[in-house]
Parts: C-alpha cells; sequence; structure tokens
C-alpha cells in the first residue's frame, strides 16, 4: 500500500509538480503588510517571535494584489491600509494592527510566548500608543497638515513627544528586558515598531524643538536592549530600517518643513520684543500671538498683531499649509482687537498686511496693521 501511495504521489507530481508545490506551502494566513509600516510590524514581531512558518502566516505586500487601491486588495481592506490579515480557511479578512495582532495571539495561544502576561499595564501601554500616538505620527513624516488633530508640526511633534514620556511613566519596574519584566508582552510589540520611527526620524527636526529628551531615556534603554539581545525584534528593526534609509535616499524629508525647510533668515526687531529684550505695550497676547501698538502709528489706534515664532512667516507670500492654524489665529485676534473700544477703536477698523519692501514692509516678520479711530479713504495710498 505505501509503495502504491508513494508511486501514485510521484505520477501525480510529475504530471503536476505545481499542485504539489502549492499543497506543501499553502498557508492558513496572509499577513498583507510592507517592511516599513511600524503598526503592521507589530504583527511581524508575534509572527517572529512565536516562530510561525509560511504554512501558518505569509506576509505579502499588498502589491501583490494590485496595490492599496486596486480592487482585489480593497476586498481585503476597505480602507486600502495596512496591515491586514486573510483568513484562507473562511474567506475572513481582518484589518487594522491591534485586531490582527489580537487575532494572532488567539489563534496561537500554546505557540510560544502569550504576548498577554498578568498585567493591565500591557493593554494599557498598547492602548494609549494606538490612540496618542498612532493618530499623530504622521508629524514625523508626512509634508504638511493635518496631523490628526493638530495644524501644525510642532505642536503635533511636542504632543508626540508628551505622549511617550506618559508611556514611560507607565513602564514598571523591573530588571527584566522587556516592559513587563521577563515575559514578552503586546505592549512591547506595539510600542516598538514606532521607536524606531521615532529614532530615525524625530533628529531631523530636533534643531528646532526645545529639550533633547524627545525619547525619554527609559523608553531608549529599552529599545537598545531588544535590538541587542532580541532576533524577532532586531529582524523587523532591520526590515523598517532598510525602508527608511531609501525614504532618506529618495530625499523624503528634503521639502518638508523644519527637516529639510527652515527658517534661515536673520532675526528682527519683532523677536527681540517677543524675548523682552526690547519693550512694547502689550495689549494682547497667548501662546501663539502677540499684539502692540505701534511705536510710529499711522491712525489714532494701531496695533500690530504677530506670531510669537516667525515659523517661516516672513512675509504673507511665503505662507504654506503648514503656517494655514496660524494665519487663522492672527486674524481673529486682529478681529478681536479692531472691536476693543478700551483701544480706541470704535465702528470699524482697516485690517492691513504689508507684502514686500514695494509695500511698505519695513520687518520681516509676518505682522497685521490694526488701525483704527478714524475715518479711512479708499483707494489706499
Amino acid at each position: 500500500m505505501q509503495s502504491f501511495s508513494l508511486a501514485l504521489l510521484f505520477a501525480v507530481y510529475i504530471l503536476n509538480p505545481f499542485c504539489i508545490a502549492l499543497s506543501s506551502v499553502s498557508p492558513k494566513h496572509t499577513l498583507f503588510d510592507i517592511p516599513v509600516s511600524n503598526n503592521g510590524a507589530r504583527c511581524r514581531i508575534i509572527v517572529n517571535k512565536k516562530q510561525l512558518d509560511e504554512s501558518e502566516v505569509s506576509i505579502s505586500s499588498p502589491a501583490e494584489l494590485g496595490g492599496f487601491r486596486s480592487e482585489e486588495y480593497l476586498k481585503v481592506n476597505p480602507q486600502g491600509k495596512v496591515p491586514a490579515l486573510k483568513i484562507h480557511e473562511t474567506g475572513l479578512c481582518l484589518a487594522e494592527s491591534d485586531t490582527c495582532a489580537r487575532y494572532l495571539l488567539s489563534t496561537y495561544e500554546g505557540v510560544g510566548p502569550s504576548f498577554q502576561p498578568n498585567n493591565p499595564i500591557s493593554n494599557q501601554i498598547a492602548r494609549f500608543h494606538d490612540l496618542y500616538l498612532t493618530t499623530i505620527q504622521m508629524c514625523l513624516y508626512k509634508a504638511g497638515p493635518p496631523f490628526g488633530s493638530f495644524h501644525t508640526r510642532q505642536d503635533a511633534l511636542k504632543e508626540y513627544s508628551k505622549q511617550l514620556h506618559v508611556i514611560a511613566n507607565l513602564f514598571p519596574d523591573h530588571s527584566g528586558p522587556y516592559i513587563c519584566g521577563s515575559d514578552v508582552s503586546l505592549a512591547d510589540a506595539t510600542l516598538f515598531p514606532s521607536i524606531v520611527f521615532a529614532s530615525h526620524m524625530y533628529p531631523k527636526f530636533a534643531h528646532h524643538l526645545e529639550g533633547s529628551d524627545f525619547i525619554p531615556d527609559r523608553i531608549s534603554r529599552w529599545f537598545q536592549g531588544l535590538i541587542a539581545s532580541e532576533d524577532a525584534f532586531r529582524k523587523v528593526y532591520d526590515e523598517m530600517m532598510g525602508a527608511l534609509q531609501k525614504w532618506d535616499e529618495n530625499g523624503r524629508w528634503d521639502t518638508i518643513w523644519l527637516a529639510g525647510v527652515r527658517d534661515e533668515e536673520p532675526e528682527t526687531l519683532f523677536d527681540k520684543i517677543v524675548s523682552g529684550e526690547i519693550s512694547a505695550t502689550i495689549v494682547k497676547e497667548d501662546d501663539k500671538i502677540m499684539a502692540f501698538k505701534d511705536i510710529n502709528p499711522a491712525a489714532p489706534a494701531h496695533v500690530l498683531v504677530i506670531p510669537k515664532d516667525r515659523n517661516g512667516l516672513t512675509r504673507l507670500s511665503k505662507a504654506t499649509k503648514e503656517q494655514s492654524e496660524m494665519l487663522g489665529h492672527l486674524m481673529v485676534a486682529a478681529g478681536e482687537i479692531a472691536a476693543a473700544e478700551s483701544l480706541g477703536f470704535g465702528n470699524g477698523a482697516r485690517i492691513v498686511v504689508n507684502d514686500g519692501s514695494s509695500a511698505g514692509q519695513e520687518v520681516f516678520h509676518l505682522h497685521i496693521h490694526v488701525l483704527g479711530g478714524r475715518e479711512f479713504t479708499w483707494p489706499p495710498g
């Protein structure tokens, strides 16, 4: 019987070798992901650490189905993003990193580490990561705003660092290599790839931001320890860094504000007013703008409104989408000042921006003139 079976198998192989090959390696699951994806990387870490071979989980690129927006891939993930997981036995397709990761942990619960130690902090960190880091991480690589709920890159970067510090403060006190001690957890798999991103990308913006602890020391030590000692994590690190280095070679950050493009114009009189080096009669101020009386007024009421951080706004014609929120903030402040009778404004005001020296701009730090207290004619001089 055994010789008959071997003879039959040999005959089938000769007639249709592709069929035999497929039957020997056909995976139970296909994980659709790309090397640079930090969200999909948590699933790859789980696959690596549990040592799941291609008969269990095969990793493929959406390009194999025609790309992210192809009809075939949109059947797998209607959002056209990675990661996504196809379960071949049922045809069910799952999307989003946490969903895919938890499915793998449940399905392969008895294989390798559980990633679910008896410590709720693991799930807390993973949740904080997905709610407060992933939603604004595009500030590290996207060409322009919005960056989640933020409209300036500076604010998003500051918030990203703040949330890293929040997460670092959740790390339990222990001596083990993982966040929760001696047991690898979902928190490790979730946070590690995002620190690959942050450690590579943040230095491109660091010159503009105060402080050198964008990534808390506690997270940095944990991160470097996993790279040095954990093959499953090191493999993902190498995959992601290979892709990020190609981004560098292709000049991805060359045209991104605060990375390849910076405000390199000299400081002006207004910077000294903001710093307090030169005094002024300040009539309105918040964390973004300052308004003060013009020392050479062209009307009984004459106030200048400026951004505290020039951030490239030397003149209005230099504005980009990066400054959209600031421009709106300046105009709202100008409108509030124009309505302030206590400053000498009456029924209306003239609000002016001089753009360039031919238009009368003398200080190349964008400023709005709010003039009132008298009648104005049109056209202006």
